[in-house]
């Protein structure tokens, strides 16, 4: 008998008003179940979120013998038990982690194999960084049908390595081969998001000597050993921005607890500018509102400090409801405008284009990707009873936004998705006055 498929059912066209807590940060949640591997002794990671991406992580870590172990809002991981090299793809499904832990396995294991990539189809993610890296620090690598395999003759020594590109995951796996290695690594043109600068801090903490510096360079003295530590997640900028981004496109007043902000650098800046509004209640607890009425603005995603590429999807929403032309430039991932044909479906008027809006050097410069958007507002959305499945993680939640200021009932398939990176959407959201719910599809279709 196949299981029911779950979806949101939510009756939008209210200003959304209430209170959330930010959950812990996805993007650094899996990374430190990864660099907790590197220590001799148990690592307890507090803060962290019940997402599938962290469900999908522990039982690859469980798989290769690590004692994962669940406390509350605590997870604590001993790699002491570790008793293979060959990473299997889990039951509840794959991710982008397995390719972290070729790196991080490869300074207990003279071999480690890992499972093709998973993640969201939003474009090329090539792993040729992680693997030129594993060589650069002495390692050879193998491509199989099954994923890739790591061997090293001796410890691996450290290196000088530039990124083509500041890649969250490549400075990642640069980290955890270098913190062990032998001698000095230096990372130029390495990713400095605040999940990186986190990671450092967790590493630092179990005995890693790292120094970072101005333009982007991290040096590494490796040493011998590490050992466990206590790390809580830091609160998900993603996540607060959707929820300011909620605030606005629905005139509604959200105040997000959990959350640096500090974190949200320049989103905060784009938000103002387009006529939303922010008060700082507590150092952790920040006030979304509207402010003025919405105009329009031109946004180009980039590497941090630049603005995120996971902000964009939520971000368009509230420019759907921005009066006159706004202009989304993408540079991070090529194929990551997908989402917005079904809210044109839903009534906003969104084109895209293969063609650069906007003055940042870009990867995707004359190489055929729509990869520029095009939003003119701003347009009423009417839900109808449209059924709405996501494409992926993110642009899960700006589905769920984008339902939450239509009008009539609307239903969202594929949350399975969204829930990779999202846990307790909807117990949250009904803890303000949104009207969301949980569905057997079939039962509602």
């Amino acid at each position: 008998m196949s299981t029911p498929e779950l979806a949101y059912r939510i009756h939008g066209g209210d200003p959304v008003v209430g209170q959330i807590t930010a959950l812990g940060a996805k993007n650094f949640a899996t990374k430190a179940m990864v660099a907790a591997l590197l220590a001799e002794t148990p690592t307890e990671l507090s803060n962290f979120p019940p997402i599938g991406d962290v469900a999908i992580t522990r039982d690859m870590l469980s798989a290769i013998g690590a004692t994962v172990q669940v406390r509350g809002d605590v997870l604590a991981i001993d790699p002491a038990s570790i008793h293979s090299s060959n990473v299997p793809t889990p039951d509840s499904g794959s991710n982008r982690i397995p390719i972290l832990l070729l790196g991080a396995l490869l300074h207990r294991f003279d071999e480690v194999s890992v499972p093709v990539l998973g993640g969201c189809k939003i474009g090329e993610r090539p792993v040729d960084f992680h693997l030129d890296a594993i060589e650069r620090f002495g390692g050879t690598v193998t491509t199989t049908e099954e994923g890739y395999v790591a061997r090293r003759r001796t410890r691996l020594k450290g290196t000088q390595i530039k990124l083509p590109y500041p890649s969250v995951g490549a400075t990642e796996t640069c980290l955890f081969l270098g913190v062990l290695a032998e001698g000095r690594t230096v990372i130029a043109n390495a990713a400095i998001e605040p999940e990186i600068i986190e990671l450092i801090t967790m590493l630092r903490a179990m005995g890693a000597v790292i120094f970072t510096s101005a333009g982007r360079e991290i040096k590494i003295e490796g040493v011998e050993r590490l050992q466990g530590t206590r790390m809580p997640i830091l609160g998900d900028r993603i996540e607060a921005a959707s929820w300011a981004c909620l605030a606005g496109a629905s005139d509604g007043d959200i105040t997000v607890r959990g959350i640096n902000p500090n974190n949200l650098g320049n989103f905060l800046a784009y938000f103002q500018q387009v006529g939303g509004g922010f008060e700082l209640l507590e150092p952790d607890v920040v006030r979304f509102f509207r402010r003025a009425r919405l105009s329009p603005a031109v946004v180009e995603t980039d590497v941090y400090p630049g603005f995120s590429t996971d902000w964009q999807q939520p971000f368009a929403i509230l420019l759907t409801q921005a009066n006159g032309i706004s202009i989304i430039h993408e540079t991070v991932y090529e194929n990551r405008f997908g989402y917005l044909r079904a809210l044109n479906q839903l009534g906003a008027n969104t084109q895209l284009t293969t063609h650069c809006l906007g003055g940042l050097p870009c990867r995707y410069s004359d190489a055929n990707h729509e990869h520029s958007a095009i939003i003119v507002g701003a347009t009423p959305l009417r839900a109808d009873g449209h059924v709405i499945t996501i494409p992926d993680l993110r642009a899960g939640l700006a589905y769920v936004i984008a339902a939450a200021i239509a009008r009539g009932t609307s239903i969202i398939r594929g949350v399975h998705l969204l829930e990779r990176g999202y846990g307790d959407v909807v117990p949250r959201l009904s803890r303000m006055n949104l009207k969301i719910e949980r569905v057997n599809l079939g039962e509602v279709l």
